[in-house]
This record gives structure tokens, C-alpha cells and sequence, in this order.
């Protein structure tokens, strides 16, 4: 799918990849119906609250260090910032930095802007952003309101640019836009892309760009990248404007999550010449391998890295293989977002254990460099078809199947899942840092996580003894997914063919 830099605004997922949040099945009618086009989403009757996009563009500007945003909303808008700063401070802890919060204006649209527009209380903010943070870039996130009265946002920021003579960048990210949360990692990359980074005066055949979340891995893959004869160049989150406005200088891009990095990783490629390396996810030791390898083959690496692989083999073996006896046949559910969950399937599989559920926050029928995501395809090679299914975060639909599924534990992605696992009497391990399970000595040490988790599970028994889950036990005793509509079709329609049977 190209990337058009030339609009004001990224596709949404929706659009651009055929992505859904509603779906049932297996893993290879998964793949099998997203590689001939024919993957429809399933639409829900009943929906919980979930995240929003809006959150997540602002969220990963907020985190360039010499940047500023500005969202143009109400108020309630702004509620997110909360954990934006949570995540940011975190990400300077690890640093070593000195700790502040994160630099975010909210333009507090009242009734009277959403009567008579917005246009003046933004141009405010914008200059208060400026006088206030001093910033090399102000980034102007848009809110559900502002994008329903149609402000003119393009032209007032125009107008404040011409006046303070910073780039001040729109970002298109309203909540009604899209139903999934990752169209707002797209709207920030396309902000980026179209405004920020610049084409290359010189390329470094050495440099990497590595695009991750808070990046606490910083220091394995440098000392690896170094045996490689590489250098990589981190971000987007912790770079300041200059660094990112180079990043077309570098010899390749590669992605700690397909999820995120395909927009950004995609759009160097076909903008700036900057190849996208396309590989398995990092984590478990066939994802690793997969995700250097492809790295070698794309900077002329290809020797190096078959010698570092041999020898890590070597080392961790004993070790790996004590902890798949210890797991094999605990059973598993998964729950994360698309790339992590299909990846972390695969890992958890790979180590002995049986992956009994496979819950996915939204998915991408392709990626934007045209395949379907390789990590729904490597499932599909063996023998054993997994169930799984796409939920944005729908509790409702995951607890009831974890009581009935009853895995010995549940492994997510994202805080707000993991703690109703653990109410429930299931040890739960919640996956926040991107580089877990990362590489040789990262498997290692996941493995003995999990080992831990499993051995002493006194937290999760004596919380399921304590507390009251908010679901009826007529709820538990129903079907999951029985909310969702093309599951109900089916059902009807199986009905009908019964009836006519009779």
C-alpha cells in the first residue's frame, strides 16, 4: 500500500490494511481469508468502553524531547495524559534523565467553540505552547469535536507558523476516524513523514533505525548491532527533531513491532530510499533469528550475523531446554495487540507450552508492504490450527472464555486485561516492556518468568477469593462472542438449514 505523503492525513487501518476488530475462528482461516481478500469484520451488538486513537498519536509525540502538543479538544480529551506521563517518565528513569512531565496543551473546546468554532482558542494554544516550552516543533493533535464542526485547523496553523516560525504540524487522529487505536501511531508517523523528517545530504551505510516504544533494550542491540558493524539510531520516542529529521539517512529501518513501525518503516522506503526490513517480531528464539537474519540480508550482513546466531545457540541451549520441560503442556491464553500476540504465540509454543486462546486487539489483514502479516503466516505451518479471535479489549468476551478455557496462565499486553486474569484465580504476566522475551538471554529469562508465575500463584488465588468479577454467572454460561453479529448470522442461518432439514 503506498504511502502518500502528499496528503494531509494517513489512510485509516481500516481502509489501508482491511483491518478488523470483530472475528472468531482459527488461525488459518485467519490467514486463509485475509490472503484472498474475503476477511469482513463482525460487527458487535454490545461493546465495552476501549482505547481511543487519539491517545496513541499524542502518546508518542509527547515523547520527542524537544517537542510540544498542542490537542484541540475538550477537555475530557486530555484525559489520557496522565498515562502519556506515566510512560514518559518511566522512559527517562531508565535514562538516567532528569524527570519531567511531558509537554501537552489542551485548547479546553467549550459549547461556545463547538457553536462558533474553534479556530481562535487553538491559534491560543499554539502560542501559549510556544511562549511556555520554547519547542523546535509543535505537533496539533485533533479531537472528535474540533473534527466534527470542521475547524479549519490547516489554515490557523498556517497562520501561527508564519507568526512564531517553528514547523507546527497537524495530526489528524479524531476518535471517530477509526476503530482502531493504532490508526494514531499512522497519523503521527504521517506527521512526521510529511513535515519532520528531510531527504538524506549524506547516507550511513552503518546506521540503523530502530523503531520501538520506550526502548529499554537499547543496550543489548547495541552491543549486538556493534558485533555487526552497525550502529543503531533509536526512536521515535526519546529523539529530538534534528535526529528524527535524519533518520533517511540511515542504511535500513527495521521494527520491534510490525504493528507499529509498518507506517513509518514503509513510508522511508518508498519516500526516502530507505529500505523496511520485514520480518518475525524479535521474540523467542525463531523470531530473533528471523528478525537479524532479514537485517543481514538487507545491509550486507549476511556472514556476521550466521556466526552470532551459532554462537548464542550454543550458549543458551542447556538452558532452554531445561525450561521447555518445565512448561511443556502448561496451556496458555494470549492477549495483546495483533503482531505481539501472533509473535508471543508462536514463542510460547515454541517453548512446550499449549496456546489454548489467541486474543488479538484489532487485526491487520496486510501490512503496508502488501502481505499478510508473516507472523499470521508462520502459524499457519504447522500441523496444529490455534483458536483464536479479534477483540478490541472487549473484557466481556475475555473473561468469559477464560472461565471457561481455564489455562494455567494468561500472558497480555497492555494493563487494563491482565488484572481481571489474575481476579479470577489465574496467574497472569502483563508483557509492558517491549524487549521482554527479546533475543537469546531475553527467552531465557521470559522462560523463568513464567516458571516464577506459575510456582507461586498465592496472589491470584486469594484475590479470586476475595472478589466479586462484575459479570452475572447468566453472562459466563453464554458463548463469548455470542454479541457478535456475523457470528449470529451464521447461527441463524445453521437455524434455518436445521428447521428446513426437519
Amino acid at each position: 500500500m503506498a504511502i502518500h505523503l502528499n496528503l494531509s492525513q494517513a489512510t485509516i487501518r481500516e481502509k489501508r490494511l482491511k483491518s478488523i476488530v470483530g472475528y472468531q475462528g482459527t488461525i488459518k482461516d485467519l490467514a486463509e481469508q485475509s490472503q484472498s481478500g474475503c476477511l469482513k469484520n463482525a460487527t458487535r451488538g454490545f461493546s465495552q468502553a476501549t482505547n481511543c486513537n487519539s491517545g496513541c498519536a499524542q502518546g508518542y509525540l509527547s515523547t520527542i524531547t524537544d517537542a510540544a502538543i498542542v490537542n484541540h479538544g475538550p477537555i475530557g480529551c486530555a484525559g489520557d495524559v496522565a498515562g502519556a506521563n506515566a510512560g514518559f517518565q518511566w522512559g527517562q528513569s531508565i535514562r538516567d534523565w532528569n524527570q519531567r512531565n511531558v509537554r501537552i496543551i489542551n485548547t479546553n473546546m467549550s459549547e461556545k467553540a463547538v457553536v462558533f468554532g474553534g479556530d481562535q482558542i487553538l491559534k491560543e494554544g499554539i502560542l501559549k505552547a510556544y511562549e511556555r516550552f520554547k519547542p523546535k516543533a509543535i505537533f496539533v493533535t485533533t479531537s472528535c469535536a474540533s473534527g466534527i464542526i470542521g475547524d479549519d485547523i490547516e489554515s490557523t496553523i498556517k497562520k501561527a507558523e508564519a507568526e512564531i516560525g517553528i514547523p507546527v504540524v497537524p495530526v489528524f487522529c479524531e476518535g471517530f476516524r477509526s476503530q482502531i487505536w493504532a490508526s494514531g501511531f499512522d497519523a503521527a508517523f504521517h506527521a512526521l513523514l510529511t513535515r519532520i523528517v528531510k531527504p538524506a545530504e549524506k547516507k550511513r551505510p552503518e546506521l540503523v533505525n530502530v523503531i520501538n516504544f520506550a526502548g529499554s533494550g537499547r543496550a543489548v542491540i547495541t552491543e549486538i548491532f556493534g558485533r555487526l558493524g552497525l550502529v543503531p539510531q533509536f526512536g521515535i520516542p526519546y529523539s529530538n527533531i534534528e535526529e528524527i529529521s535524519r533518520w533517511s539517512e540511515a542504511a535500513a529501518t527495521i521494527s520491534i513491532c510490525g504493528t507499529l513501525g509498518s507506517y513509518m518503516g514503509n513510508g522511508l522506503e518508498q519516500n526516502f530510499g530507505v529500505p523496511y526490513v520485514t520480518a518475525l517480531q524479535p521474540h523467542g528464539i525463531s523470531g530473533f533469528d528471523d528478525w537479524l537474519t532479514k537485517l543481514g540480508e538487507t545491509v550486507g550482513k549476511e556472514k556476521e550475523v550466521e556466526e552470532y546466531l551459532a554462537e548464542q545457540k550454543v550458549l543458551a541451549a542447556p538452558e532452554l531446554e531445561e525450561i521447555k520441560f518445565k512448561l511443556k503442556g502448561k496451556k496458555v491464553v494470549v492477549g495483546m495487540g495483533p503482531s505481539f500476540a501472533h509473535n508471543y504465540i508462536r514463542f510460547l509454543e515454541d517453548l512446550g507450552m499449549e496456546v489454548v486462546w489467541g486474543f488479538s486487539w484489532h487485526y491487520d489483514a496486510k501490512h503496508d508492504h502488501g502481505g499478510c502479516p508473516s507472523c499470521t503466516v508462520e502459524l499457519t505451518k504447522t500441523d496444529k490450527d490455534i483458536p483464536v479471535s479479534v477483540s478490541d479489549q472487549q473484557n466481556h468476551e475475555v473473561i468469559n472464555l477464560l472461565s471457561k478455557v481455564k489455562p494455567d496462565i494468561f500472558i497480555g499486553r497492555h494493563p487494563g486485561m491482565s488484572v481481571w486474569a489474575t481476579k479470577m484465580g489465574i496467574p497472569a504476566i502483563m508483557v509492558s516492556d517491549e524487549y521482554s522475551a527479546f533475543g537469546y538471554q531475553g527467552t531465557i529469562e521470559f522462560g523463568h518468568r513464567i516458571i516464577d508465575a506459575l510456582t507461586n500463584n498465592s496472589l491470584a488465588v486469594n484475590l479470586s477469593k476475595r472478589i466479586n468479577l462484575p459479570y452475572t454467572e447468566w453472562w459466563l454460561e453464554q458463548d463469548p462472542f455470542s454479541f457478535q453479529e456475523q457470528k449470529n448470522k451464521k447461527r441463524e442461518s445453521e437455524n434455518k438449514k436445521n428447521v428446513a432439514v426437519r
